[in-house]
């Protein structure tokens, strides 16, 4: 198999590893981005009418203007900005070849993918952290009728609707299936909907709630799934509850144990954040940068679009003194 060599590589195809193709463009160094889905992958597995909690020009990179219908950008109007910036740009990505392994040589690194085989003189890894669902870890949760990646509400319609979690993809997902019809039950094992709810959203499903169109059980988590029904542990004991369809919106975690294998060190507590140097982004493989989410470890709260951006500049000015 051939070996194409690049002075960057890039793993990651979404809006940071855009803007790190970006710079290393107007660095005027050769580069390539490696994407395992389509572009901007994550956001494309956002919900189909999800509105972005940032203003458009919050999402901007290479200074492209992101022009929205309104403030708050949805994911339709998102997907087409960075299919434009790509154009724009001409960058340079190949999409859907996933990177399986990257090993040290004595002065780059080799890359082997899904589809070839590459080297590199740096490595950025702006991989995100939208691939790996937490799982409920419950029987039957293997079964068709569950999902951790809700796209539409009319697929829903008149069908019995069981949404697991209570922050913001869980709330859209009640609030808009329950608007097609459905019947729509929320686990939530928290005492309340979670703080972190768009603001704009969060009255209307606990409006919802309160009388009675949404039922939720507060304190509680399933304990089994069945093809016709769930069984779940609530403050009054165990419930079983009719049910079609279960969505887990239960959130999402980065792609840690790949960190590992290459060789970048984890923090021993929960967050398990990587070590890097805060103003290069270099880890602790020299010419190994991270950018983007994957930044935060676990606590993928703390990073977005809009305060990471910058990461991509960091990174090229270390990468030019260099």
């Amino acid at each position: 198999m051939q070996t194409t060599h690049y002075p960057i590589i890039i793993i990651g195809g979404g809006p940071i590893g855009l803007a790190c193709g970006i710079e290393a463009k107007k660095a005027s160094i050769s580069y390539l981005i490696l994407e395992k889905g389509c572009l901007v992958n994550s956001l494309y597995n956002y919900p189909a009418n999800m509105t972005f909690f940032s203003t458009s020009e919050r999402l901007e990179i290479g200074d492209v203007p992101f022009v929205s219908v309104n403030a708050k950008p949805t994911r339709a109007e998102a997907l087409e900005y960075y299919r434009r910036v790509t154009v724009a740009y001409k960058l340079n990505i190949n999409l859907f070849e996933e990177v399986n392994k990257v090993e040290r040589n004595e002065n780059s690194f080799s890359i082997q993918t899904s589809k070839q085989n590459y080297t590199a003189d740096h490595i950025i890894i702006a991989s995100g952290f939208y691939d790996i669902p937490y799982l409920l870890h419950v029987k039957g949760e293997d079964l068709p009728k569950v999902t951790h990646y809700y796209k539409d509400p009319h697929f829903y319609a008149f069908q019995k609707v069981m949404v697991v979690g209570a922050n913001n993809s869980a709330v859209d997902a009640a609030l808009e299936t329950w608007r097609k019809g459905a019947d729509v039950t929320m686990v939530i094992r928290e005492k309340e909907v979670g703080e972190r709810v768009k603001y704009w959203v969060r009255p209307d499903v606990v409006n919802r709630i309160a009388e009675g169109s949404i039922k939720a059980y507060y304190e509680s988590s399933i304990v089994e799934i069945k093809e016709h029904e769930v069984i779940i542990q609530t403050p009054e004991g165990m419930q079983t509850i009719a049910n079609d369809w279960v969505i887990a919106a239960t959130g999402y975690q980065p792609n840690l144990s790949f960190l590992e294998k290459i060789g970048i060190t984890l923090s021993t507590d929960d967050v398990r954040k990587p070590e890097y140097n805060e103003e290069t982004h270099e880890t602790n493989i020299p010419n190994i940068y991270l950018a983007g989410v994957i930044c935060g470890g676990m606590n993928t709260s703390r990073l977005f679009i809009e305060n990471s951006r910058e990461h991509a500049v960091r990174i090229l000015l270390s990468i030019q003194h260099k």
